[in-house]
């Protein structure tokens, strides 16, 4: 049997109020994670090249570059994707996009060992962006369903689809808690936001699988397809 490539890798997020870097070289893992709303354009890159330094290696000894591809804040995403494109880039490396959400749910896996996971991302305009997960025989959470932008009051109809438990996770639980407290199992909600160290695992095997694609490749995911606007007077 061929013995799989170890791959190096950086992962960075900007898609909610946190922004966070992790990266694995040589099997060594090494991650930084800090709460910066409106901050992240100016955080990232330090944080990306203090971990780089930590680890004592070069971009270019990466072999592939994930991304928290959203959904999130518009702003943030858009950040997120452009700082990836630059770093892959200036090192020719594929990049991968890893869900927010998926990410949030494997942090409850990561953190707590929990494998049924509802994580709903608070998307303002009275919204949340939700997704159900279920942690598979490796250890790795894997979509129920696809992930949709609803009203927190519209959440049972998705529910009733999945039968079991769930474990919550997200700011939606922060921000609706009257509302979404009975469909899942904790109380207490300490997996707020998205970590690079999750997208690290969820991209693993992708990645080994040859799924990154050019960085000028690389996408969003908003979920929400459409956004109003106020229009500035003469910008309509």
């Amino acid at each position: 049997m061929l013995k799989r490539k170890i791959l190096n890798l950086l992962a960075i997020d900007t898609s909610t109020e946190a922004g966070s870097v992790a990266l694995t070289v040589n099997e060594q893992i090494f991650s930084d994670f800090e709460l910066c709303p409106q901050s992240h354009s100016v955080l990232i890159l330090p944080m990306v090249d203090k971990l780089i330094k930590q680890a004592d290696c070069t971009l270019s000894q990466f072999d592939g570059l994930v991304f928290g591809r959203g959904p999130g804040s518009f702003t943030g995403v858009r950040i997120g994707i452009g700082v990836a494109q630059g770093l892959a880039y200036s090192a020719e490396l594929p990049v991968y996009g890893v869900s927010t959400l998926q990410a949030m749910a494997q942090q409850a896996y990561r953190l707590h060992n929990k494998k049924r996971v509802l994580a709903a991302i608070d998307a303002r305009m009275a919204e949340i962006y939700v997704g159900l997960f279920e942690c598979d025989d490796a250890g790795v959470m894997q979509p129920l369903s696809p992930e949709v932008n609803i009203k927190p009051e519209d959440i049972a109809a998705l529910i009733e689809q999945h039968n079991g438990e769930f474990y919550g996770v997200g700011t939606g639980f922060e921000t609706y808690q009257t509302l979404l407290q009975s469909f899942v199992s904790n109380t207490t909600f300490d997996v707020l936001y998205p970590n690079a160290l999750d997208m690290l695992t969820l991209a693993k095997t992708p990645m080994e699988n040859g799924e990154g694609v050019d960085a000028e490749n690389a996408q969003p995911v908003y979920v929400r397809d459409t956004i109003s606007w106020k229009k500035l007077p003469g910008r309509e």
